[in-house]
């Protein structure tokens, strides 16, 4: 591939790191190489504005946005509160008008006003969750640990990890409320955690942290309400020995949309599946090791041929070539060193 591309690395700053680590991409190779780093107060997730010209972090101050340069570099913008305690997970609407943010530590879902120079502007609205989890060590209550809106921008899907729970909401945009039209109930202390939509809208993946299972719904939103329905359930992991042990944690999906991949923590692997791009259903191909400790993130480089893992506990970045034939990942080199890194974006340069 002709095109440059960079990375962006969300890191904890707790330690040694101070930020967004900025990579350089060799795409043919499958290998980073560290250009700078980018100040940032524990950021613990990344996600880009839709055209590209702005990337987004949690911060400790609330939420930071940042101007993609043409050659990668990120100049600093705003920074805004948003009214509770830390986020851990962004996306943005299909029109490029909100952020919205998802709170762990308070159950809370939260809607930020975008300007179209990438200035954040304020919290427009926002919602927390009630109810009661199963789990007792999470002290029962709703973790909102995804925000994802449908891709025909209807709703707004948030994962409750705490409370087992996907709750679906419409943004009026006329009151710019968030109005609750339906939830979708999972399994009790099955640990809902992250969810993506195929490029052609019809279908959601769902991971789960806590039964480490991976799901399949077909989504349709031609109607009046929202219609989820469940298609398939695989297991993420190699073995079953010892799963209260093991967290699913991450998901990507190859950028052709005919790959699916999810990490879990504590068995350390990763695990790919072929998707059928006409009913959406799971082919698992293969759960292997990631030379790591907790892969927190992964996602697949630009020209689908490598896979790069943040591995958050034993504070490296591993990379792997695919091999979809003989369904195999091939370690590339040595881990990468990098403290506490929680989440990776891929980004092309305009230059």
């Amino acid at each position: 591939m002709k095109e440059k591309y960079v990375a962006y690395v969300g890191t904890y700053t707790h330690g040694s790191s101070i930020g967004i680590h900025l990579y350089d991409v060799n795409v043919e190779e499958g290998t980073l190489s560290e250009r700078k780093v980018v100040p940032v107060n524990n950021s613990s997730h990344l996600a880009k504005s839709l055209n590209g010209k702005y990337l987004y972090s949690i911060a400790d101050e609330g939420v930071a946005v940042f101007a993609i340069e043409a050659d990668g570099d990120l100049t600093f913008i705003n920074k805004v509160d948003i009214d509770g305690m830390r986020g851990c997970h962004l996306s943005t609407d299909e029109e490029g008008k909100y952020l919205f943010v998802a709170g762990y530590h308070d159950g809370k879902v939260t809607v930020v006003h975008t300007h179209r120079d990438g200035r954040l502007g304020s919290v427009v609205t926002g919602v927390f969750h009630k109810g009661l989890g199963s789990v007792g060590e999470r002290n029962f209550r709703p973790h909102v640990s995804c925000v994802r809106p449908t891709p025909d921008n209807k709703y707004l899907c948030a994962v409750d990890n705490g409370i087992d729970q996907i709750k679906i909401y419409r943004v009026n945009r006329r009151t710019k409320r968030l109005e609750l039209v339906d939830i979708l109930r999972c399994h009790r202390e099955s640990g809902p955690k992250k969810m993506k939509f195929s490029k052609d809208g019809k279908f959601a993946y769902l991971i789960y942290e806590l039964n480490n299972t991976i799901q399949v719904y077909r989504y349709d939103g031609s109607g009046k309400n929202p219609v989820f329905e469940l298609l398939q359930t695989e297991s993420t992991l190699a073995s079953h020995d010892d799963e209260t042990h093991d967290a699913t944690s991450g998901l990507c999906m190859s950028p052709d949309d005919k790959y699916v991949f999810c990490s879990t923590a504590g068995e350390d692997t990763v695990a790919m599946y072929k998707r059928d791009e006409q009913t959406g259903l799971l082919e698992k191909q293969c759960i292997l090791p990631i030379s790591g400790n907790y892969p927190k993130d992964l996602a697949v480089f630009p020209d689908g041929k490598h896979l790069a893992v943040v591995n958050h506990e034993s504070n490296s970045i591993t990379t792997f070539a695919i091999d979809y034939e003989k369904k195999l990942l091939t370690m590339k080199g040595k881990p990468m060193k990098v403290e506490t890194p929680n989440s990776i974006i891929f980004s092309k340069c305009q230059e």
